[in-house]
């Protein structure tokens, strides 16, 4: 494991960071998604802000510890909010996640979420296609599904490290990359993908995390291996995605130390 890799002590003590702050995130992210991303915030140990419109979202980046904004479903007016709050948060030295949902796939969202570059986020949390569509390479993205592994958008990733300090490919394993190299984040559960929102959530957890832990490189991978290890757990109990998705909110409440140091899977290139 490289120099630059987080331990597991990084990741336990971001974890403990976490739930000892109790970071306010404020999500502009889609409406399929809303319930689930507040819940998963909640089960985490973060507190989650649905300010959407464009009367308050600048000013509510200004109070939140982190912004997430999530390219699901935009409209004008969340669009709106997304450029004033990912602005605000820049200003005031925030936290902010871009979720680049269906970039590559069609064009005006992919315009906006290349503008939402202009503004640095600290971390672009997507599938792999919705990475290689925001570089600029084509994607193939199906919305919120990715045609392409995680690995296959590295170098599409690292292109992007001009515009955003990390970028993390979402897939069977993890791929985050930034200036120091790539981390690779394994576990979890092909539920995961039967579950919508469930990428979401990442995102939003991506952003609390980053609030709190000393660098953004740890707080991306504590968030994608907190997010690994209770998706790991709730599946080995459930059998379909309806059990999973309640049983994966409880085991992002009980994931702990222990399971952390257990369950974590990290390398790094």
């Amino acid at each position: 494991m490289s120099a630059s890799c987080p331990t597991l002590d990084d990741i336990v003590a971001a974890h403990r960071l976490l739930r000892e702050g109790n970071p306010l995130v404020q999500c502009l992210t889609n409406t399929v998604s809303v319930q689930f991303v507040a819940n998963a915030l909640l089960a985490a140990g973060a507190a989650p802000a649905m300010v959407d419109n464009p009367e308050e979202a600048a000013g509510f980046a200004e109070i939140a510890d982190a912004v997430l904004v999530n390219l699901g479903t935009p409209t004008a007016a969340q669009v709106a909010s997304s450029r004033l709050a990912s602005a605000a948060a820049r200003a005031a030295g925030k936290p902010w996640v871009l979720d680049p949902v269906g970039a590559g796939g069609l064009p005006w969202r992919t315009g906006v979420a290349v503008e939402l570059l202009a503004n640095r986020p600290n971390v672009v949390r997507a599938n792999a296609s919705e990475v290689i569509g925001l570089a600029g390479a084509g994607g193939g993205s199906r919305g919120v599904d990715s045609s392409a592994q995680a690995a296959d958008s590295v170098d599409a990733a690292r292109s992007l490290l001009d515009r955003a300090e990390i970028v993390a490919a979402s897939g069977e394993t993890d791929h985050i990359v930034g200036s120091n190299g790539v981390i690779r984040v394994g576990g979890g559960s092909a539920l995961l993908q039967r579950v919508t929102a469930t990428g979401c959530a990442l995102g939003a957890l991506t952003a609390a995390y980053c609030s709190v832990a000393p660098t953004t490189v740890i707080g991306a991978v504590a968030a994608h291996a907190h997010v690994a290890v209770a998706s790991q757990i709730a599946a080995r109990s459930t059998s379909g995605p309806g059990s999973f998705a309640a049983a994966f909110l409880d085991e992002l409440d009980a994931v702990n130390e222990s399971t952390l140091r257990e369950l974590v899977l990290l390398d790094a290139a």
